[in-house]
């Protein structure tokens, strides 16, 4: 069986597409010691969002929380990280989630950034408790302290996955994005 072009071509152009999509920054000071304080942080949820939001860590502690106890395989032993879920701050800025989540919108994702450049995608299926057993959270303390400069101020844990490669640490915003009708196969 011959595969068309088209099939070779369009994984690579998704991801490319993907990678490219526009993330906004986190707003912090330059300053070496502003970098510590996390009350300047702010989380960008933007993109395809009916309500776009900018919060704070003070934001996140007056959301429901979720704690999560997790083994740490770079470090090997358990850690308990505490956050909002993050299928709740999708809800809160209006995307659509359980029944709302079917055709078109099931080609939407999710960019998560950090400051260092690192990103990852989600679908927003794989983040939908009525469609797996989604316990991802976005992180903003460890074993009872806020996150540290090296891990937060927020951090998504992603604890069911085999390997923590999208537990992005020091993450600055989470980008909506949905993919265009035109990518559609014929």
């Amino acid at each position: 069986m011959r595969i068309p072009k088209t099939f070779k071509i369009l994984p690579a152009a998704l991801l490319a597409f993907a990678l490219s999509a526009p993330g906004i920054l986190l707003s912090q000071q330059t300053s070496p010691s502003a970098q510590n304080n996390t009350a300047a942080a702010e989380l960008h949820i933007t993109g395809n969002v009916s309500t776009p939001l900018v919060l704070s860590v003070a934001d996140l502690k007056k959301m429901p929380r979720k704690t999560l106890k997790v083994l740490n395989p770079h470090e090997k032993k358990d850690e308990v990280y505490e956050g909002v879920p993050f299928q709740e701050l999708l809800r809160r800025a209006g995307v659509p989630q359980g029944e709302g989540l079917r055709g078109a919108a099931m080609a939407t994702y999710v960019l998560a950034e950090a400051t260092d450049g690192y990103r990852v995608v989600f679908s927003l299926a794989e983040l939908d408790s009525d469609f797996v057993d989604a316990e991802v959270i976005v992180a903003d303390a460890l074993d009872g302290a806020p996150l540290g400069p090296k891990q937060g101020p927020f951090r998504i844990v992603a604890p069911h996955e085999k390997r923590p490669a999208r537990w992005v640490r020091m993450l600055r915003s989470l980008t909506v994005v949905k993919i265009p009708t035109e990518h559609t196969l014929p």
